[in-house]
């Protein structure tokens, strides 16, 4: 019955906040490298603007989005496993908004569909134009209607994600903010290889422009 120190209840605290740090690593994980996207796919719609002056950048910027993309996937694939797996944090965290949940399987296919078709241009060349360059086209129709629906239902939520690990990091006993560190070396990580990747494949970019040049 004797009063509670500050000591003694820190323990518990620490343990409360070690459980939702998982939750608030992946939250910020993916908010980065949400924001990072963003920044990538405004570049990548100018070069569809005029894709017949800007195809180099065009493939250049493609090739480069597959390490953030892939880590984007991977953090919200996480998020789902641990959620429908039954990890307390995460279901305390709770699912995302129903309609998100509905679109994400559409917003993932389309996005595999995206990349997957316009590697097979880019390898093959002009000659795999028919049926590829049709598919590219469709999916990349139906990735960005649904991919417009996901980004303004997560908009509202970006600041908040980028907030919640600052204020855990506020407590000085919480250990888990040295994870926003590893945070940012996975997000930088991820631009690098696929600026290499890109940088791999402008060899490629000649046949491409090779067409460019007949066609006019």
């Amino acid at each position: 019955m004797g009063i509670e120190t500050r000591a003694q209840r820190r323990p518990a605290a620490r343990g409360k906040r070690w459980a939702s740090g998982s939750t608030i690593g992946n939250e910020e994980l993916t908010a980065m490298t949400a924001i990072v996207l963003l920044a990538l796919l405004a570049a990548l719609g100018i070069t569809i603007l005029r894709v017949r002056q800007l195809l180099n950048p065009h493939m250049f910027i493609g090739m480069m989005l597959l390490g953030p993309v892939l880590l984007k996937m991977g953090s919200t694939g996480w998020r789902f496993i641990r959620y429908y797996t039954g990890s307390a944090p995460y279901v305390s965290k709770g699912p995302p908004p129903f309609i998100l949940r509905a679109s994400a399987p559409i917003v993932v296919l389309s996005t595999v569909a995206v990349f997957a078709t316009g590697i097979v241009l880019l390898v093959a060349g002009p000659s795999a134009r028919s049926p590829f360059l049709g598919l590219h086209k469709a999916s990349f129709l139906i990735w960005l209607a649904f991919m417009a629906l996901h980004v303004l239902g997560h908009l509202p939520e970006l600041p908040h994600s980028l907030r919640a690990s600052s204020r855990e990091r506020a407590t000085p006993w919480d250990d888990y903010g040295a994870g926003r560190g590893a945070r940012a070396l996975a997000l930088a990580g991820s631009l690098a290889a696929g600026v290499i990747l890109a940088i791999l494949t402008i060899p490629l970019f000649a046949s491409w422009a090779h067409l460019h040049v007949l066609s006019h």
